[in-house]
């Protein structure tokens, strides 16, 4: 477990791409965090260390976005809606393991279904208003 304190969003960005760095390309990444704690935001630097720059947004209604062109193929989803296993299923996100890296907002949604080999981001509000507390397990 390796903790990491953010005082902005360039924060969380740099401390998402110094994770990023060291991925092999077939990896799960979950993330856990409420409302607003910069799950996005993260992935956005998280994304940006693999190649892409642009066009890195929440998957909210769309429930994936899928990144190609990089180091490596990377599915972000979003988990908001997804209240069971029909309903992980109806996303496809089966289909997409072993496919490349999954990036997964609101996995406290799936979290039966969850990989065991899964990186865990937790990242939660911090003391002031920008500061937030990202943990790695």
């Amino acid at each position: 477990m390796k903790e990491y304190l953010s005082r902005s969003l360039e924060d969380t960005e740099r401390i998402a791409r110094e994770i990023a760095s060291a991925l092999k390309g077939n990896e799960v990444i979950a993330m856990f965090g409420g409302l607003g704690v910069g799950k996005t935001t993260f992935t956005r630097g998280f994304c940006a260390e693999l190649g892409f720059e642009d066009g890195v947004h929440s998957p909210t209604f769309a429930i994936v976005n899928e990144y190609h062109g990089g180091k490596f193929p990377i599915y972000h989803f979003d988990m908001y809606r997804v209240m069971d296993e029909d309903d992980l299923y109806s996303t496809g996100f089966y289909d997409y393991l072993g496919k490349g890296i999954l990036i997964i907002e609101w996995s406290e949604n799936i979290i039966d279904f969850i990989p065991e080999d899964a990186i865990h981001i937790e990242i939660s509000r911090g003391e002031d208003e920008t500061a937030r507390i990202i943990t790695r397990k």
